[in-house]
């Protein structure tokens, strides 16, 4: 029951692609009611600040599924580039929303090291809190979740591996690449991520990329005001040439922990009406499933290149029909744009780059 990972040279693990938390919870006719409970914000997990001294509780149906196994006890994880902490559940957790989770067990590990600190972190899903501690990767600290937010019992994962800069973990750990980086386990200091339109086939690759996930070469990007943060500049968005969203430029976080492409409302509304989507009242813009070969391409003109988004990569078909891939909020590149183009995460350049998925 150890928290483990066996690495030589590249660290390739292939990655799940599930539901979203929003198609999960719809199944199970809780749609509604969490909605009505809870807040929605896709910012709070870029909000929250250790000093605070409650943790407000959201909910956010765009969080993403795409998950991995790293762990020993071959725990499903969440590869979160939107946070860098690192946490499981723990057996100390017995609430029955966490029944269908694999539970960390400290005490069946000969070589666990339990931490002085406590654990507690916001995601837009809600909470996580427990306790901290160690175990065979050395130096690295990971949360043992005790409670969580009542709908996490909806994800299929078991816990959350954070990919961002070390600086802005709030549990004050290391994040999981610094410290493969810091001990030579990795060839090189970034890691990419290919994201498959199937269940099946998407890898998270620690260490370097893989040109045949991708045509064409990687454009780099600079991080935008050397955040901590995986944020870049996107110069405008265009649909048949007319700008249709950030004028003037914006800033935007790129995150595999968000499962579509979030933006302010009025930008928002203005693409969906480009698109002729109708929004519901909680943001939702849906589009006929029969005409989406009509609709235009929409582009991302970030650092001098242009990123050319097909509807087949924008509109998410469900069982009860389709939606755009935008949501209200603040700008996130989430899974709809990095499923259309390989993305790379050069963490000692500080560097973002994108290349057109194979």
């Amino acid at each position: 029951n150890k928290v483990s990972v066996l690495l030589l040279g590249l660290c390739r693990i292939p990655l799940i692609r599930r539901r979203s938390v929003g198609q999960l919870v719809e199944e199970k006719g809780l749609s509604d009611e969490l909605r009505r409970k809870f807040s929605y914000n896709p910012a709070a997990k870029f909000l929250f600040r250790k000093e605070r001294s409650e943790v407000p509780m959201t909910f956010d149906p765009d969080v993403s599924n795409t998950q991995g196994t790293t762990l020993h006890f071959f725990f499903k994880v969440l590869f979160d580039t939107g946070s860098s902490d690192l946490w499981v559940p723990s057996v100390r957790y017995t609430s029955s929303s966490c029944a269908g989770h694999l539970k960390f067990n400290s005490s069946a590990s000969s070589t666990f090291q339990a931490g002085s600190k406590p654990f507690k972190i916001l995601y837009n899903s809600g909470f996580a809190s427990g306790s901290t501690g160690y175990d065979t990767i050395k130096h690295q600290m990971f949360g043992l979740t005790e409670a969580e937010a009542i709908f996490l019992d909806s994800v299929p994962w078991d816990g959350v591996v954070g990919l961002a800069f070390s600086n802005v973990s709030l549990d004050g750990g290391t994040n999981i690449l610094d410290n493969m980086w810091n001990q030579g386990i990795i060839p090189q200091n970034m890691f990419s991520m290919y994201l498959s339109s199937s269940v099946e086939g998407s890898e998270l690759i620690l260490g370097g990329t893989d040109s045949s996930y991708y045509t064409g070469s990687i454009k780099w990007i600079p991080l935008y005001h050397a955040t901590n943060l995986w944020n870049i500049q996107i110069q405008s968005i265009t649909i048949n040439g007319n700008t249709v969203a950030c004028a003037g430029s914006c800033e935007a976080m790129v995150d595999s922990g968000t499962s579509v492409i979030i933006d302010s409302g009025d930008e928002i509304s203005n693409i969906n009406g480009w698109l002729g989507a109708i929004p519901n009242q909680y943001g939702t813009a849906a589009v006929s499933c029969f005409n989406t070969h009509l609709l235009p391409d929409i582009v991302f003109n970030i650092n001098g290149y242009s990123f050319s988004l097909p509807p087949t990569a924008y509109v998410i078909k469900s069982r009860s029909g389709c939606t755009t891939g935008f949501a209200p909020g603040p700008w996130i590149l989430g899974e709809v744009f990095m499923r259309q183009f390989y993305t790379a995460f050069d963490v000692g350049n500080k560097l973002v780059g994108f290349a057109q998925a194979a």
